[in-house]
């Protein structure tokens, strides 16, 4: 409860964009490390090469999530237990 109280406060006073900026770039870079880890690519081959991993990792991750709702509805279509607590 405190670090919410926190997290609402800072992004009451502060620019959500620019605090989140660092992190952004951290998540992005990794993508050019992945594909060029030894730096070696031309810059906007590099940058293709990124934009297609990050499309990758995305698909996966939509992936992950279809098959997750796949399988509850499935569980729930056979009388299995729900998601409700």
């Amino acid at each position: 409860m405190r670090a919410q109280i926190a997290a609402n406060t800072r992004l009451a006073t502060e620019d959500p964009v620019e605090m989140t900026a660092p992190a952004r770039k951290a998540f992005l870079d990794r993508f050019e490390k992945q594909v060029d880890p030894d730096g070696v690519l031309a810059p906007d081959e590099r940058a293709r090469r990124a934009e297609a991993a990050r499309k990758a990792y995305f698909a996966k991750l939509a992936l992950a999530s279809s098959k997750a709702r796949a399988a509850r509805a499935a569980t729930r279509k056979s009388g299995g237990a729900s998601d409700a607590a």
